[in-house]
């Protein structure tokens, strides 16, 4: 009887793509993986590509074909673009413990050509914003470090690094779109093909930029597997077109609007998940275990949702049957919490660009500290001078943006997603912003499905509670 072997067949010793044949291989050899990696050298794996991934379409092949990639340097803008990929894994450089120098920004290339007439007026603004975001960070500090005294025996270096996010927490609301961040992101040469043809495709030329550069990364490492990534027509007629046919007549709201709305659910969702999870367990046609389910009195569905949910521990991920139920939400959210919900990339989610005619938020700790009169003034000289660089170039403005300034984002996701999000992203540590967004989509989940929802593990406050105590204006 043959032995059972687990092995990893390592990045140092084969190129990704000698491993994606490899693994391909085994679905019509009997040999082992370690044995079809010897008969192999790139050129085999470049042919076995051609003929298969790019000759037949087989691009599932691509997917053991995995890379790093790092990217320095680049707008918070353009992150939006490499971090929209579901099936890809990113970290970024924090704006809540890092903090930013007064130069830490791109110019659009929209903008690099010599005597561009809004040029300088892009860089006074942006520097305009810096300075207030540099000159915010003292008097917020003190007020933290006020009502955060020192430990006994604590260091300066140590103190300031335990409640450092308490400070910059709240001055990154003023950083603009145009700040220059850091990103690490590991996906597959499939995903990172896909990548590469979104970013050919976009409507900013930085974006563009950055997709012929990591085309070229790639090809060092996958030849084959990249090679015919390009711009993508569809992408592009399509956006153009679909844009000129927005009404120009509408009209933004502003000011006073319902920034959580729950538009649409599934109504038996919870007795989909309840027949689901008996679905899963037992011998019976769905058919007839939803209409079992649908019979039970409120004491026996209670019953069976405390065992499907009632033993779920603080890490644990609860079952895929809770994904037959969904939620649609149209939200209005500040730009620092949208930089956190857009993580959690197993959602659909259908952002609006960039704008400051929603308003912005403004947190109490900045009027506290007293520095509200400098927040204002920067912000409204932010939201001046995007409509300026609005007349010349939409997607162009929305570099001038700073963190604070809402915006709107329709998502849709299952309740299994929801408990992901909800139970991270309203805990004590997360940022009050996505505290706010978090509890109220529980809120509003709870009130169409209480029987589901109440096994969610959230920190005790309400969005209410999360308004009051953080922040001096919403819109």
């Amino acid at each position: 009887m043959p032995q059972r072997e687990i092995y990893l067949l390592s990045p140092r010793a084969l190129s990704p793509e000698t491993i994606a044949v490899a693994f391909a291989k085994t679905s019509r050899s009997p040999e082992s993986f370690r044995d079809i990696a010897a008969e192999l050298s790139d050129e085999k794996s470049a042919q076995f590509h051609e003929k298969w991934v790019v000759g037949y379409g087989h691009a599932s092949v691509a997917e053991h074909a995995v890379l790093h990639i790092a990217f320095e340097n680049v707008s918070r803008l353009a992150i939006e673009s490499i971090e929209s990929n579901r099936l890809a894994s990113y970290t970024e450089k924090s704006t809540r413990y890092q903090k930013w120098d007064s130069n830490d920004f791109t110019i659009p290339p929209e903008l690099r050509e010599a005597g561009h007439p809004l040029r300088d007026e892009f860089v006074n603004t942006v520097r305009l914003l810096f300075k207030a975001y540099a000159d915010s960070l003292n008097p917020v500090r003190t007020l933290i470090f006020e009502r955060f005294p020192r430990r006994e025996n604590e260091k300066d270096e140590a103190w300031d690094r335990r409640i450092r996010s308490k400070y910059v927490d709240v001055c990154r609301f003023l950083l603009p779109a145009a700040s220059l961040a850091n990103v690490g992101m590991t996906a597959n040469a499939r995903v990172i093909e896909n990548t590469i043809r979104k970013m050919l495709s976009h409507e900013l030329a930085e974006v563009r930029e950055i997709g012929a550069k990591v085309k070229e990364v790639a090809l060092g490492e996958t030849p084959t597997l990249v090679k015919y990534a390009d711009v993508v027509p569809y992408l592009v007629e399509t956006s153009e077109e679909i844009r000129g046919l927005e009404n120009r007549e509408w009209k933004v709201e502003s000011g006073d609007f319902n920034w959580c709305t729950l538009i649409d659910y599934d109504k038996d969702g919870e007795m989909k998940v309840l027949a689901a999870a008996l679905y899963r367990f037992g011998e019976m046609s769905f058919t007839n275990a939803l209409t079992y389910v649908k019979s039970l009195d409120i004491s026996k569905l209670e019953a069976l949702a405390e065992s499907l949910l009632g033993r779920l521990g603080k890490f644990d991920v609860p079952l895929r049957e809770l994904e037959y139920c969904t939620y649609t939400f149209d939200l209005v959210m500040d730009q620092g919490a949208y930089a956190e919900f857009k993580r959690h990339r197993m959602m659909t989610q259908t952002p609006q660009k960039l704008t400051t005619r929603l308003g912005y938020a403004t947190p109490h700790l900045i009027t506290e500290a007293g520095f509200g009169s400098e927040y204002e003034a920067a912000m409204d000289a932010a939201s001046a001078m995007f409509e300026k660089f609005y007349a010349f170039n939409p997607n162009v403005a929305q570099y001038i943006v700073p963190n604070g300034f809402n915006r709107r984002v329709l998502a849709e996701f299952n309740l299994r997603e929801a408990y992901a999000f909800c139970q991270l992203r309203s805990a004590a540590n997360a940022h009050f912003s996505i505290r706010r967004v978090a509890q109220r989509i529980y809120e509003e989940m709870s009130r169409v499905h209480p029987l589901l929802t109440k096994y969610m593990k959230l920190h005790e406050e309400t969005w209410q509670g999360v308004e009051e105590n953080h922040f001096a204006k919403m819109t």
